[in-house]
């Protein structure tokens, strides 16, 4: 602009002084023009040039937004894929039966998955369940598994189930918790015999038994309390007709145990609670039931008959 107001005061300048200026006037203005245009020129091109650079600098941004958006579709999808496989795995590994021995074998708060076979169950409560199970294995005691109260009617002794869940372990009762089950359908059935364990009382080895449906033969009934009573309602005495009944017993060797009848198993309309009741201290008994386990041997008692 500087170079175009200079050439137009020159021409002005040289009209007033001689006529002549004519051809100098159209010189000099071609000129201007000449100048103007190639001033337009040089800032139209200066304008395209920050047009192709802002251009270029936006399809540059472009190209790193969407390269950042590939880069980020590719990490969440890489995410995603990861998240599926560590999901799959875990639910496969939870999913897979496993045999008795991989049951022992397994670590406490481990997921575990059995097949196993309902042969008795404590009263459903709350959408839950307590079932003793067993297999030709070994057994597997399952606390307040999840169970609708139509299910558990058909909870009978014998049903094959699936149950996945935990292990763990509580006062050294090792036990299935926060689990679900299905049923196996077309399954055959199986009810436990009961293992006569007597010779293992005062033993490491009992603890092999633990949960399974066993006997004790020719047992002792000893005294419950300081005076003389042969049961307890509680542990403690504290309790009453339908609560659980606490009994001692003692095998041949003068070793005492404390045998339960667990009352949500079998409560105070069953043959065995009343036989408890009636117990004298100094009669031989045999009994059956569940190897329960609470700080050492605690068997929950389903069936005692008198036999002197």
């Amino acid at each position: 602009m500087k170079k175009k107001f200079a050439l137009l005061s020159a021409c002005v300048l040289a009209m007033a002084v001689t006529t002549s200026c004519g051809k100098n006037q159209d010189e000099a203005t071609t000129t201007t023009v000449a100048v103007a245009d190639a001033t337009t020129v040089a800032e139209d091109t200066t304008v395209a040039e920050d047009t192709t650079v802002a251009e270029d600098t936006t399809v540059a941004e472009d190209t790193t937004a969407a390269e950042d958006t590939t880069v980020a579709e590719v990490t969440t999808a890489a995410e995603d894929t990861t998240v599926a496989e560590d999901t799959t795995a875990t639910t496969a590994e939870a999913a897979a039966v496993m045999s008795y021995a991989d049951y022992v074998a397994a670590d406490v708060d481990t997921a575990v998955t059995v097949e196993t076979y309902v042969q008795a169950t404590q009263s459903w409560w709350d959408n839950t369940i307590t079932a003793y199970t067993q297999d030709a294995d070994g057994a597997y005691f399952i606390y307040g598994m999840a169970c609708s109260e139509e299910d558990a009617a058909k909870l009978v002794p014998g049903t094959k189930i699936k149950v996945s869940g935990y292990k763990s372990i509580w006062s050294g009762e090792v036990e299935i918790v926060d689990a679900t089950f299905e049923f196996v359908e077309g399954a055959d059935s199986y009810i436990a015999p009961a293992t006569d364990v007597t010779a293992f009382l005062g033993t490491d080895d009992i603890e092999n038994y633990m949960n399974q449906f066993v006997s004790f033969k020719g047992l002792t009934v000893e005294a419950a309390s300081e005076d003389g009573a042969a049961f307890l309602y509680k542990y403690d005495g504290s309790g009453a007709d339908g609560d659980d009944l606490y009994f001692n017993v003692s095998d041949a060797n003068g070793n005492k145990y404390s045998f339960t009848v667990e009352s949500y198993l079998c409560d105070n309309t069953t043959d065995v609670y009343s036989a408890v009741k009636n117990l004298t201290v100094g009669q031989k008994v045999d009994l059956e039931g569940f190897l329960y386990w609470y700080e050492g041997v605690n068997p929950h008692i389903t069936a005692v008959t008198v036999v002197e």
